[in-house]
């Protein structure tokens, strides 16, 4: 076998009977053994979870690449970010100071500044350069604990660039140990010199075709399609059409919605049958009763609405509507955030979600939306065995400290093996 991890203080397990995701009542009773052990075998996936001194007993003749002692420690399933942008050049932190001065999005979007700065930079810039600065960033979403992350293209938003962005996200599948879900989102803005109209027939009949052929032929496999559906960006018919276009050659559809203004996103991603819908802030109540009803996740984004200062999305009437809650980062040059660890903690503050349901959220349910929940989010037998062990004695300390997660997460663990060891636990007592 490849991994033993022993005697864990407490080891929680999130879902303990293969549910492909947690809604409010299931997230508050979250699984959580205590003196329990666990093993990864050769094959990355999770072999036995139970009581130390019965998996103990059991594996007493097994031999093991690796074993770890988490006495006093807590392992908990590694954790998923449903949403993130993470390949672009050119930093914006010169937007954050017009921001802080009274700045709104669309001010800046408008004035050449948000995305179109970034896409101008991204154009400008090497595969090898997107890749090397998106290698870095993956590397510190694993050391706060993200064991699968969703990616996105968008700052192309010409065939070139964005299929630029793509290759970058899949060289990163195949050369990393992080998990990626790769998202095409060719339509998160209407280029310089197009109109929505243009750019939506741009998409159908030039883009998706060639992301089909690239897809045949094994260069390119992406997972997800997504379009800002905004007031002044794309419109709800122009999302609909690139959206059904983008469901016909095979993605899930997970698309950014109702964030500035009421769109009715929320009530067209349930007829459309999307996996997931980001952001809604200004989802109406008919919206939510809809996404409810057609399982389709909210992924919510703290981060956004606390950096642009907006509404905060309404996660307990998600939640008591029995929406199927995630959350993701958001992190662009607008959110610069790669912590989930700090994501899950203003769930909890601002969105005011319990500490349960924001584990869930970032971890089965956020694996949920990105259709990946049969074999990630929890800690159960025959699923990868991707995970984090943490220096305390409760797992609550993950959410708890705001920010402490440099001190605080041990060890990341993909498929069974350690690829994230943190030197500065060793030398701090469990706290």
């Amino acid at each position: 076998h490849r991994l033993l991890l022993e005697n864990a203080e407490q080891l929680v397990l999130v879902c303990g009977r293969r549910e492909p995701y947690l809604r409010r009542d299931g997230a508050a009773r979250l699984g959580v053994l205590r003196a329990a052990s666990l093993v990864v075998g050769l094959d990355g996936c999770i072999k036995a979870v139970g009581q130390a001194d019965v998996i103990r007993n059991e594996f007493s003749e097994a031999t093991f690449e690796r074993i770890i002692d988490c006495s006093g420690k807590c392992v908990l399933p590694g954790l998923v970010d449903a949403h993130t942008h993470p390949v672009w050049a050119g930093d914006r932190v010169h937007e954050f100071a017009m921001k802080l001065a009274g700045a709104s999005y669309m001010e800046i979007h408008q004035a050449g500044g948000g995305i179109h700065f970034t896409v101008e930079h991204t154009r400008k810039a090497t595969e090898e350069e997107l890749f090397t600065s998106f290698q870095h960033r993956l590397e510190r979403m694993l050391r706060a604990g993200s064991t699968l992350v969703e990616c996105k293209s968008g700052y192309g938003l010409n065939l070139e660039t964005e299929l630029k962005m793509l290759r970058v996200i899949e060289r990163a599948k195949k050369s990393m140990d992080i998990g990626i879900s790769s998202t095409y989102c060719g339509a998160h803005a209407v280029p310089k010199g197009k109109t929505a109209t243009e750019a939506t027939d741009d998409i159908i009949n030039n883009h998706l075709p060639k992301l089909k052929e690239l897809k045949l032929s094994g260069e390119i496999h992406v997972n997800n399609i997504d379009v800002f559906c905004e007031k002044g960006v794309f419109d709800l018919e122009s999302t609909r059409r690139i959206l059904q276009a983008g469901k016909d050659i095979g993605l899930q559809i997970n698309f950014h919605g109702d964030e500035l203004h009421p769109m009715k996103s929320a009530e067209l991603g349930a007829e459309l049958g999307a996996r997931a819908i980001s952001h809604l802030e200004e989802v109406t109540d008919e919206g939510i009763v809809a996404m409810a009803r057609a399982k389709c996740a909210a992924v919510l984004l703290p981060t956004t609405a606390y950096m642009l200062r907006l509404k905060q999305p309404q996660a307990r009437k998600m939640l008591e509507e029995g929406v199927i809650v995630a959350l993701g980062s958001d992190f662009n040059p607008n959110a610069y955030c790669f912590s989930m660890p700090m994501v899950m903690h203003l769930a909890c503050v601002n969105m005011k979600m319990s500490m349960n349901e924001a584990l869930a959220a970032a971890t089965i349910n956020a694996a949920y939306a990105l259709g990946k929940s049969d074999t990630h989010g929890s800690l159960e037998v025959g699923k990868q065995g991707d995970l984090l062990i943490i220096n305390s004695s409760r797992w609550e300390h993950l959410i708890y400290q705001f920010g402490g997660h440099e001190a605080l997460i041990n060890y990341v663990i993909v498929k069974g093996k350690v690829i994230y060891e943190n030197e500065r636990c060793e030398t701090m007592s469990s706290y």
